[in-house]
């Protein structure tokens, strides 16, 4: 995708369905992370092209990109890519970092404190991809937008 640096140093679409960031090293860029989803989910997508998304979806979406953002900043040196894309029926979220190790689930241990973060992230998307890239991996989840065949649940814009 391409795209452009805005004022704030954010990266800005040139299509109108994606957006990419380049997130900081600092713990306050997965809040902003959450932000950013909840920007272009809600307000991009929702209000401005009028596509319908579930309160669901951006919860779930918010989630997700937190749980790959925690990883990547706990994980991988360097800096990490938050890219955003909606298609006809669902949001893709890719984080992208210089670690090129493979995250793997766990089994599930009701025991275990922490190190769920996949488990979620599985549990709540369509899909999950995991691959290696030159510079690191890749990691992206699809989450559907609306909720049953009807979108009942979807924010109307």
């Amino acid at each position: 995708m391409e795209s452009v640096t805005s004022g704030d140093g954010r990266l800005a679409p040139l299509c109108p369905t994606e957006v990419t960031a380049t997130l900081g090293g600092a713990d306050l860029c997965i809040a902003e992370a959450r932000d950013l989803v909840a920007d272009f989910l809600g307000g991009r997508i929702r209000t401005e092209l009028g596509i319908r998304v579930s309160a669901r979806a951006l919860g779930d979406a918010q989630l997700v990109v937190s749980e790959l953002v925690t990883n990547a900043r706990k994980y991988a040196p360097g800096p990490v890519s938050l890219e955003l894309r909606v298609t006809r029926d669902a949001v893709e979220v890719a984080v992208r970092d210089t670690d090129p190790v493979l995250p793997v689930a766990r089994s599930a241990d009701a025991h275990r404190i922490g190190q769920h973060g996949l488990e979620i992230v599985k549990a709540v998307a369509l899909t999950f991809e995991a691959r290696r890239e030159p510079t690191g991996k890749c990691l992206t989840a699809r989450i559907a937008l609306r909720d049953g065949l009807d979108g009942r649940d979807a924010l109307a814009p």
